[in-house]
């Protein structure tokens, strides 16, 4: 039962010490704020309108599209990391998929900007 407490000690130490310094950079940050409420900087922040408005009003679909085309790099950027830590035990198999897959998010991104979303006004 020991062997296993030795084994996991570093690791068990590592987290206490994270812990410790979040705990202790969030004690600061409220210590030393300045604490100066006010009723627009506590309102909820809705994607450019108001969150508490009339829910038949008009919105902007754009703003979804902006949300799918982050979802997508998003997505994208997941996958490379365990992509690249195991490209050696892939091969050119691998390698080729890697490239299908860019290319089917290139194709959405281009649909987004052909559809008009990246533009802001």
């Amino acid at each position: 039962m020991f062997y296993y407490l030795n084994e996991y000690s570093d690791l068990i130490f590592y987290i206490l010490i994270t812990f410790a310094i979040s705990a202790l950079v969030l004690g600061l940050g409220y210590l030393i704020t300045i604490k100066n409420p006010y009723n627009e900087k506590n309102s909820g922040y809705e994607c450019g309108f108001d969150p508490f408005s009339d829910a038949r009003e008009p919105f902007y679909v754009k703003f979804y599209l902006i949300s799918i085309l982050f979802i997508i790099f998003d997505v994208e950027v997941v996958f490379f990391f365990p992509w690249a830590i195991s490209l050696k035990q892939l091969y050119f198999f691998g390698y080729y998929i890697m490239y299908i897959f860019i290319l089917i998010l290139l194709i959405g991104f281009v649909y987004e900007w052909k559809k008009g979303s990246l533009d802001w006004f």
